[in-house]
């Protein structure tokens, strides 16, 4: 199983980043491997039962 994610390194060396599902909730990392960690942790978390304050995105079919 695959999630989008986006991450960018801070000037400190920190990095910073959210699951693209979930752009409100980010997370941080020492390095890009503990970044991606705390993102598993986040997808494991929001995948389970609905939470209520997190948004979802979804696509509407019109016609």
């Amino acid at each position: 199983m695959k999630a989008k994610v986006t991450y960018w390194m801070e000037s400190d060396g920190r990095y910073l980043g959210f699951l693209n599902d979930y752009p409100d909730h980010w997370t941080q990392g020492d390095d890009l491997e503990d970044l991606k960690a705390h993102l598993r942790d986040l997808y494991e978390m929001f995948s389970q039962d609905p939470i209520p304050g997190i948004r979802k995105e979804l696509e509407l079919e019109i016609a």
